[in-house]
C-alpha cells in the first residue's frame, strides 16, 4: 500500500486542497491565539515515546485482566498511580455491575460417532503469557442465558435476517434446532437473538478460516492470522436495546440502585450461545445433511457446506455464575482556566477479555502518554481554556459497563458541561480512520493536517485522503477532488462513545490507525498478547505514537478554542444525504413489492413450489403507501440555511465566546427524549447502532427502520419526529448567529 501511495502523490497533488497551517487562523480562534495555540501542539506532538508507549503495554497486558479479576483493579491502580506521576488531579470511581462467568460448558455430537467439543485455546510455547491458565475465562459468551438442550443442527451462514429469508424459500427450518453461525457480517449479539426468534434452541457460533484464518494468511504462532483451536469470546448481551447493567438501565449502578430481577431483564439471551473454533466446528458441521449452501454461504474448510439439519443431535449445556462485580473507572481531570465548567472529554477502555494487547492496550497506552504529555505542557506553563477529562473505563467488553454507567451516573452534569467526547479502541498500523458526529467533520480534518503519518511523512490527513481517492469509485473520486473536507462515517454502537452520543447526545468521535496491519485473526482470544502484538501488528508503535499526538491534538484545540470549533455546513450537507437514502429506500422496497407481487401472479413463484422439501410460493403483500417526506425535506433545507449563516456570522466574531453554551447544546438538539422504538435509551434521531445490526449504524434510524421492518403505519410518525429535531437544530443555529452578531463579548 505505502508504494502505491507514494507513486500516487505527484500525480494527485494538484487535485487536492493544500494542508492547512499557520496561516490561516485555526476555526473558532483569533489570529493571536491560533498562532499560541500551533505552538503548544507542536511542543505536544513531539512528546509521545514510542518506548514508553511499549512499556505501558507490556505492563498492562501481562496478565489476564478482565472484570472482576485481580490484574484489572491492579491496573485501575497502576494507571492511578502514572496520573497522579503527571501532576494530575486523578481518581478511581469504582461500580457494580453484572458480570457472568461460566460454571459449566458442554457441547457434543451424540450418535454412532459421537463428538466432544474440547472448547480450549492451547498454550504455546512460543508465546510467554498463552500458559496463563488459571487466569484465563475459558472461551465463552457473556449474557448468554443457562441452559441444557439437545437438538438437530442448522447451518445459517452469518445469521442474518436475509439468511433466514434465503433458508425459509429453500425450505429449511431452525424451529427446534441449535444452530450453527459464522463470527462475520452481522453482529455476534444479533445471531441468538434471530436464531431464537426463528425458534431455535441453541446458537453456536464459529470462527471460518475464510474470514480470520488461513484464508486470509499465516495462522499463529507463524502468522497473525486465527489457529484452528482460536476461538472469539464476546458478549451477546442485546445492546441495540441498552447497553450498560443489563439490572440498572438508565441510572447508575451505584450503592443502593435498584436491581431489575434477573428474571425480568430484557437483555440477556433468550437461547444458550456460545462460541467454538472450527477445529470444534468441522465435526458438526460434517454431521449436517440437506442441501449444498449457496455459494456465498461456504467458508473455507474442507468440507462440503450443506443447510442440514443433522441426523445426529447436538448436546449443549451451559451453566453461568451470575454475578455482580466491581468496576474500576480511572478518571484524570485537568481544570480549565477559563471555561472550567466547558468539559472535553477522551476515553479508551483498559479491561480486556484476556490479555488484551491489540484490544484494549493498544489505545490505552497512547492515552496516557497523551496525558503525560500534557502533564509536561502544564510545566511549561500551558493551561488549557476547557476542562479536560482523561478516562479510562472499565468493563468495556462486557456490555460498555463502565463508561455506561458513569455517563448515566453524572448525566445531569454532562449533558450541562460536555462539549465533545473523543473515543479510541485499540490501533493499529496503517491510514486513519474515524466515525462520529458530523458537525466535528471539519475539526477532524483540520487536526489532522497538522500530523505527519511516520510511514510516509505525508500529513495524516492526505495519507488518508489518498487510500480513500484509490479505493473509491468515479463519483466518489470527483467528490474527494472538489470537497475540501474528507467525509467521515457515521457512528453506531461498539464502544464507549456509545452513552455520550446516542444518550445524552454529546458530538463524539471514534478514531484510530489501521488498515495496513492483519487485525482481528487474534480478536478476543488468549493470543491477543504483547508477543501477538509487537511481532504482526504496529511492532515499533509509531503509530500508537500518532495517535496519540492525533487525539491529544484534538483534545487541546477542541479545549483553547475561543469559540468552540463545531461546523455545521458539513453536517447540513450530510443530513440531505441521508434523506435522499430514505426516500430511495421507501421507493426501492415499494418497487420490490409490486416486482414480487407480479411474478407471483404470473406464477413465477409457483413453479418453485415442492412439497417434499416444504417450499411455498410467498403470499402476495400490500403495497406500502406513499409516505410525506416533506417535513424532512423542509428541515433539511432549514438547517443547510441555518448552517451557512451561522459559518458567515463566526467568520466576523471568532472571539464571541458568549455563544459556547449554546454551541454545547447544538447535539442535544437531535434527542427526542422518547426514544428510539421499542428501545428508549437511545434518543437520537440522527445516529443509532441497528435494531438488528447491533453495532453497524443506522441514520435517521426511526425512519430507516420503520421503512426496512416495514411498519408502514409508523413511518409518517417518524418522518415528523425526526424533522422535529432537526428544525431544532436550525433553530439553535439560528440563535447562536444572533449570539455573534449582537455587540459585546
Amino acid at each position: 500500500m505505502c508504494k502505491m501511495i507514494a507513486l500516487f502523490t505527484l500525480a494527485a497533488t494538484s487535485a487536492f486542497a493544500v494542508d492547512g497551517g499557520p496561516a490561516t487562523p485555526l476555526r473558532g480562534y483569533t489570529s493571536e491565539h491560533s498562532a499560541l495555540e500551533i505552538q503548544w501542539e507542536q511542543k505536544f506532538r513531539a512528546m509521545p515515546d514510542t518506548a514508553r508507549l511499549r512499556e505501558n503495554m507490556r505492563r498492562l497486558s501481562a496478565r489476564p485482566h478482565h472484570v472482576g479479576s485481580p490484574y484489572d483493579k491492579d491496573n485501575a491502580e497502576w494507571l492511578l498511580a502514572q496520573l497522579k506521576s503527571y501532576g494530575l488531579d486523578a481518581k478511581i470511581e469504582v461500580f457494580d455491575t453484572l458480570f457472568p462467568t461460566p460454571k459449566t460448558r458442554k457441547l457434543e455430537l451424540l450418535g454412532p460417532t459421537k463428538f466432544v467439543a474440547k472448547l480450549d485455546e492451547p498454550a504455546l510455547k512460543i508465546d510467554p503469557t498463552s500458559d496463563q491458565k488459571k487466569e484465563q475465562l475459558p472461551t465463552y459468551n457473556a449474557y448468554s442465558s443457562d441452559g441444557d438442550v439437545t437438538a438437530p443442527l442448522v447451518y445459517v451462514n452469518y445469521g442474518a435476517p436475509s439468511d433466514y429469508e434465503q433458508l425459509e424459500a429453500m425450505g429449511v427450518s431452525v424451529k427446534g434446532a441449535i444452530v450453527i453461525v459464522r463470527y462475520g457480517q452481522t453482529w455476534r449479539g444479533i445471531k441468538p437473538k434471530l436464531a431464537a426468534q426463528h425458534g431455535a434452541v441453541g446458537c453456536l457460533i464459529y470462527s471460518d478460516p475464510r474470514d480470520d484464518g488461513y484464508a486470509r494468511g499465516d495462522i499463529y504462532p507463524d502468522g497473525p492470522m486465527r489457529p484452528s483451536d482460536g476461538a472469539q469470546r464476546g458478549s451477546v448481551m442485546d445492546m441495540p436495546v441498552y447497553p450498560g447493567d443489563p439490572q440498572t438501565p438508565g441510572i447508575g449502578a451505584v450503592p443502593g440502585a435498584k436491581l431489575i430481577p434477573l428474571a425480568e431483564v430484557q437483555t440477556i439471551t433468550k437461547i444458550p450461545v456460545m462460541p467454538i473454533s472450527y477445529e470444534d466446528a468441522k465435526p458438526l458441521l460434517l454431521s449436517l445433511g440437506g442441501e449444498l449452501v449457496p455459494e456465498n454461504w461456504r467458508g473455507s474448510l474442507p468440507i462440503t457446506y450443506k443447510t442440514g439439519p443433522s441426523i445426529a443431535k447436538a448436546h449443549l449445556a451451559l451453566v453461568f455464575n451470575w454475578d455482580r462485580k466491581p468496576l474500576y473507572d480511572v478518571l484524570a481531570r485537568i481544570p480549565g482556566s477559563t471555561f472550567p465548567d466547558q468539559w472535553v472529554i477522551r476515553g479508551n477502555h483498559h479491561d480486556a477479555w484476556v490479555n488484551g494487547a491489540g484490544d484494549p492496550i493498544s489505545g490505552a497506552s497512547p492515552e496516557l502518554e497523551e496525558a503525560r504529555g500534557l502533564g509536561e505542557l502544564l510545566k511549561q506553563g500551558w493551561r488549557p481554556q476547557r476542562t479536560l477529562l482523561y478516562c479510562f473505563w472499565d468493563g468495556e467488553e462486557p456490555a460498555l459497563l463502565g463508561s455506561t454507567e458513569w455517563v448515566e451516573t453524572h448525566a445531569e452534569e454532562l449533558s450541562k458541561h460536555a462539549v465533545a467526547y473523543f473515543n479510541s479502541d485499540g490501533n493499529g498500523r496503517g491510514y486513519f480512520r474515524a466515525e462520529g458526529s458530523h458537525s466535528l467533520e471539519n475539526f477532524i480534518n483540520s487536526v489532522t493536517k497538522d500530523v505527519e503519518d511516520p510511514e510516509t511523512k505525508m500529513s495524516v490527513w492526505k495519507r488518508e485522503r489518498l487510500v480513500s481517492f484509490s479505493h473509491a469509485a468515479t463519483e466518489a473520486q470527483t467528490e474527494l477532488r472538489s470537497r475540501s473536507d474528507t467525509r467521515i462515517g457515521a457512528l453506531g454502537s461498539g464502544s464507549d462513545y456509545t452513552a455520550f452520543i446516542d444518550h445524552l447526545g454529546i458530538a463524539s468521535v471514534n478514531l484510530g490507525f489501521g488498515g495496513e496491519d492483519q487485525g482481528g485473526g487474534q480478536y478476543h482470544s488468549i493470543y491477543d498478547d504483547f508477543y501477538w502484538y509487537t511481532h504482526f501488528q504496529d511492532t515499533d508503535f509509531v503509530y500508537g505514537r500518532a495517535l496519540a499526538q492525533t487525539a491529544g491534538t484534538m483534545m487541546m484545540r477542541m479545549a483553547d478554542a475561543d469559540v468552540i470549533p463545531f461546523q455545521f455546513g458539513d453536517f447540513a450537507e450530510t443530513i440531505h444525504t441521508y434523506v435522499v437514502e430514505v426516500k430511495k429506500l421507501a421507493d426501492t422496497m415499494r418497487s420490490q413489492i409490486k416486482e414480487r407481487n407480479t411474478e407471483i401472479a404470473d406464477g413465477v413463484y409457483k413453479a418453485l413450489e415442492d412439497p417434499k422439501k416444504k417450499r411455498i410460493a410467498p403470499p402476495v403483500e400490500a403495497l406500502p403507501p406513499y409516505f410525506n417526506f416533506a417535513p424532512l425535506d423542509q428541515a433539511s433545507d432549514d438547517l443547510t440555511a441555518a448552517a451557512a449563516d451561522y459559518d458567515k456570522a463566526l467568520a466576523a466574531n471568532a472571539s464571541k465566546s458568549s455563544v459556547n453554551p449554546e454551541l454545547i447544546r447544538a447535539e442535544r438538539a437531535l434527542l427526542d427524549s422518547t426514544g428510539l422504538p421499542n428501545r428508549p435509551w437511545f434518543q437520537n434521531m440522527i445516529y443509532a447502532p441497528g435494531f438488528f445490526t447491533g453495532y453497524g449504524v443506522k441514520t435517521l434510524p426511526a425512519v430507516r427502520e420503520a421503512v426496512e421492518q416495514k411498519e408502514w403505519k409508523g413511518v409518517d410518525v417518524e418522518i415528523a419526529r425526526t424533522a422535529a429535531a432537526i428544525e431544532r437544530e436550525s433553530v439553535l443555529l439560528r440563535a447562536a448567529t444572533q449570539t455573534l452578531s449582537a455587540g459585546g463579548q
